[in-house]
């Protein structure tokens, strides 16, 4: 049995989901518009003009991604409050951005507008019709090539010192891989470092696509590769369990705040003096994995402001990625009570 789940059942997930709705989140991080346009192959036509391929679009769909995902997620399972903490393009696409997240009833005043900022967007063509990665064409993603101005910096952390007396937790979303492009820049990160042992019951978690190991005093969620160091992994590849486990001891060593390293199907690792991997509920395919640890993220996180411990947490985000994947062509959300089954399968798995 894996320690510390012996006892988690029915019972201990409807007392923890139980008190999500009393939960006050703020999401700081990069706010992307996640836009889907629906081709019909049948209808493409020559151009005119060029004779190249005119793709011709049947249907738009948008919803909050990166830091919206997790916005997303949390809003399904319940949670009480939410706040966004960031900033949008005084444009058509955070127009739709900010229209998404006000009808999930996401507290606005703390997202920054930046006429001289573009809203992150990633444009994802597909076929219509044809549900998962088969029908993806290229994505066309539009980011900020240029840095965050001190103007804006100093809004963002204004905001952040605004909302962290009032929320149960804070999650991190560093999407932006380029340094000071995003919201969170390295002052940001600094002054986190500075502001959160102000606020010790404040259940802090980051993740960041390449500089999670400059966070300090935040739990910090990463996959493996970025664990171990590994930057642009080949496909299919994985770290071995040594590894791992070696990374994870180093890393409490550095920083007790806590790591969560996830493995795909293997499930995720939870760190400490004795790191302890809990499974992934495993489901058929067709899977989409798109936005999973966003989904991981928002359930072990409600999970531990709610009072579970790191492994419950973990179980928590596991059950809600299972769920996630799930749903195709598009970043998936879970209800509380889809998580039963979820557990109930899991436990299947994991006599």
């Amino acid at each position: 049995m894996i320690p510390g789940l012996a006892g988690f059942g029915p019972e201990r997930l409807e007392e923890l989901t139980s008190r999500f709705r009393s939960l006050r989140v703020a999401v700081l991080g990069d706010y992307f518009l996640d836009k889907y346009y629906e081709v019909d192959p049948s209808l493409a036509e020559p151009s005119l003009e060029t004779g190249r391929t005119a793709h011709q679009v049947v249907g738009v769909r948008h919803s909050p991604g990166a830091a919206g995902t997790v916005v997303n997620n949390l809003a399904a399972l319940g949670a009480g409050s939410l706040t966004a903490v960031g900033f949008t393009g005084d444009d058509g696409e955070g127009y739709e951005l900010r229209q998404d997240l006000a009808a999930l009833g996401v507290d606005l005043g703390h997202l920054h507008t930046d006429s001289a900022r573009r809203t992150p967007l990633y444009l994802k063509p597909r076929d219509a019709g044809r549900p998962g990665l088969a029908g993806e064409h290229s994505r066309y993603d539009v980011k900020n090539r240029t840095p965050t101005s001190p103007d804006l910096e100093k809004a963002i952390l204004g905001s952040l010192r605004a909302v962290l007396p009032a929320v149960d937790a804070l999650i991190v979303m560093d999407q932006v891989e380029d340094e000071g492009r995003g919201a969170v820049t390295a002052a940001v990160v600094r002054a986190l470092e500075d502001l959160l042992p102000r606020f010790p019951r404040v259940v802090a978690w980051a993740d960041s696509r390449r500089r999670i190991h400059t966070y300090r005093g935040l739990i910090r969620k990463m996959n493996q590769f970025e664990l171990a160091g590994v930057h642009d992994p080949e496909p299919g590849s994985e770290i071995p369990d040594d590894r791992i486990v070696a990374a994870l001891e180093a890393a409490e060593d550095r920083d007790a705040a806590g790591v969560f390293a996830t493995v795909g199907e293997k499930g995720v690792w939870v760190g400490g003096r004795r790191p302890v991997r809990v499974p992934a509920v495993l489901v058929p395919p067709p899977v989409d994995p798109t936005g999973a640890g966003d989904s991981f993220s928002a359930g072990a996180v409600l999970a531990r402001a709610a009072g579970a411990s790191p492994v419950e947490a973990a179980l928590a985000g596991n059950l809600v990625a299972s769920i996630t994947v799930r749903q195709l062509s598009t970043t998936g959300t879970a209800r509380p009570e889809e998580l039963f089954g979820a557990l109930e399968l899991w436990k299947e798995q994991n006599p």
